[in-house]
């Protein structure tokens, strides 16, 4: 099969457009899928720049997100037959495979069937960003009907599927954009105020917004400092999640002072830590997310298509870029 490989660590340009053997189940509960799409999220950029910090083997495949078709089925998987269109999520640590290839060998907990009314971009393109935003409200908070959230970088991939989970959960949303583009998009995804933190003061336009008092709870999806000051716009006793990493000289006192608590959303935990019920989960919150696909009422952006033979382009595009929506690899 083809794939886009590895060798070693360093820019877009190690990645190696050749030959690689075709992956075989080595458990019950595994399915071989032939890959149509799979997606590119800035995880695969740090993995490929230090591949040293993670639990990954050299040469490898990257790639955590795809769309295909399975080809054939372990003799123990329930729900999923050899012809179904599916899409998953699957972190290649630990000797699993990853997507920018034309097949992988899945974990059949982590599937869920493409709905009907998306295509296989569109279904590669989202579940790592789903998992994410969807932990980040649901698990790591527990976002109600009626309450204000302000998402930081409401055009990115996790940014503008987190503003339609949140609205589809009744909550009110404010977001941060760089551009009237960006504005234009989001309010297409239906914020109910948006801030263009290049012109605005983004502190002063959320306590305008929530009339002095800050929102409930605030999902930081650019991290720095950011952060910190997301801190002041979050009401006494709210919440705070973040996907990144906080830096060493993060400015806490805000958070202190408002005795705000904070959350950190990692989805890749539970593969860097081995827990099965944990995966599992992820795979039921995209089955429950494909519903949400089927009736119309969620969307993932497409910035940009590459073909998979293309995919330094396409890691350096989103290096340098700060694209609407996701990066997809097209295989087949």
């Amino acid at each position: 099969m083809k794939a886009s490989i590895i060798e070693a660590s360093g820019g877009p340009e190690c990645l190696t457009y050749k030959e690689a053997p075709v992956p075989e189940l080595t458990g019950a509960n595994q399915v071989l899928v032939r890959i149509h799409s799979a997606g590119i999220n800035p995880i695969d950029t740090k993995i490929r720049s230090a591949a040293d910090r993670f639990p990954i083997e050299l040469p490898a495949i990257l790639g955590c997100d795809a769309a295909g078709v399975i080809e054939t089925i372990g003799d123990q998987v329930d729900g999923f037959a050899v012809g179904d269109e599916v899409f998953w999520c699957q972190v290649p640590f630990n000797g699993r495979c990853g997507n920018y290839a034309e097949y992988a060998v899945v974990d059949a907990a982590l599937l869920a069937k493409k709905p009907a009314n998306i295509d296989f971009n569109q279904a590669a393109a989202a579940p790592l960003v789903l998992i994410t935003a969807w932990e980040a409200l649901f698990d790591r908070y527990a976002l109600r009907d009626g309450q204000r959230v302000l998402v930081q970088a409401g055009a990115g991939g996790v940014g503008h599927v987190a503003i339609q989970l949140a609205k589809q959960a009744g909550a009110r949303v404010i977001t941060t954009v760089s551009t009237e583009d960006k504005a234009d998009f989001v309010r297409s995804l239906g914020a109910d105020e948006v801030i263009n933190y290049r012109e605005q003061d983004v502190h002063a336009a959320v306590m305008d917004w929530t009339e002095g008092e800050g929102v409930d709870m605030a999902l930081d999806t650019v991290g720095g400092k950011v952060l910190s000051e997301t801190f002041p716009c979050v009401r006494v006793y709210g919440d705070v999640v973040t996907i990144l990493q906080p830096a060493a000289d993060t400015d806490w006192s805000q958070a202190r002072l408002r005795n705000l608590r904070t959350s950190l959303e990692l989805m890749l935990s539970p593969t860097m830590l081995e827990r099965p019920q944990d995966l599992a989960h992820q795979g039921e919150i995209l089955r429950q997310a494909a519903g949400l696909f089927a009736e119309g009422k969620l969307k993932v952006e497409v910035a940009r298509r590459f073909p998979l033979a293309e995919a330094t382009k396409a890691h350096r595009f989103l290096e340098q870029e700060a694209p609407m929506g996701k990066v997809v690899l097209e295989v087949a």
